[in-house]
């Protein structure tokens, strides 16, 4: 369960009874809001959304809101120092309320997962996304993560840029079914633990 002193013998199979930290990932700023790179705000915008809560705060350099999901007491929260430097605003939340890594869910953009796919993982490295590398740095590895496939660009297109892209219109159904998928999932995680979520919501 996440942030269970028995988590480990019991296979994170239920809820924790204290706060979890939800973060998206992306940058701040108008001209970034629908960039490929900024799907983890829109998750955390979704989830505000569908459970009554207000993004209405500025604390830990982060945009943050408090609520529940699911029966869970949560804390949402997207960090406002840019991606590469996103480590610096989680790791503030994670010691201002005390929320130890295992009880922090991570979302965001994968471009090694095909567009629309999403996959739940316990723990593990960066793959090579400055924004999680700047997370691992404050928070070490061992903490959950939601990664949303974008996929990888076309042709010969540099990765970098391909990220700040919007999506295109072509796309956004798919990408109104992926934030539902993603929010259907993180409230799995919630409600289950990172095991069950994982069985449940990792299709590929």
């Amino acid at each position: 369960m996440p942030g269970s002193k028995n988590s480990e013998a019991k296979g994170n199979d239920k809820k924790s009874a204290g706060r979890i930290l939800i973060v998206g990932l992306g940058n701040p700023g108008r001209e970034y809001a629908q960039n490929r790179h900024n799907i983890g705000f829109m998750t955390i915008s979704r989830l505000a959304e569908g459970n009554n809560i207000d993004l209405g705060r500025v604390q830990q350099r982060s945009i943050i809101g408090t609520g529940r999901i699911s029966g869970q007491d949560v804390l949402l929260a997207k960090p406002q120092t840019y991606m590469n430097r996103s480590g610096e605003a989680v790791g503030g939340l994670s010691r201002f309320y005390k929320i130890d890594p295992q009880n922090i869910l991570i979302v965001y953009d994968e471009l090694d997962l095909p567009f629309g796919s999403l996959r739940l993982r316990q723990k593990g490295g960066a793959g090579g996304h400055n924004g999680m590398k700047s997370v691992i740095q404050h928070l070490g590895n061992d903490f959950p993560r939601l990664r949303l496939g974008i996929g990888r660009p076309p042709g010969q297109m540099d990765p970098a840029g391909f990220v700040l892209q919007d999506f295109r219109n072509g796309e956004l159904p798919i990408l109104e079914e992926l934030l539902a998928d993603a929010c259907m999932a993180v409230e799995s995680f919630l409600v289950d633990g990172i095991d069950l979520a994982m069985t449940r919501h990792n299709k590929i």
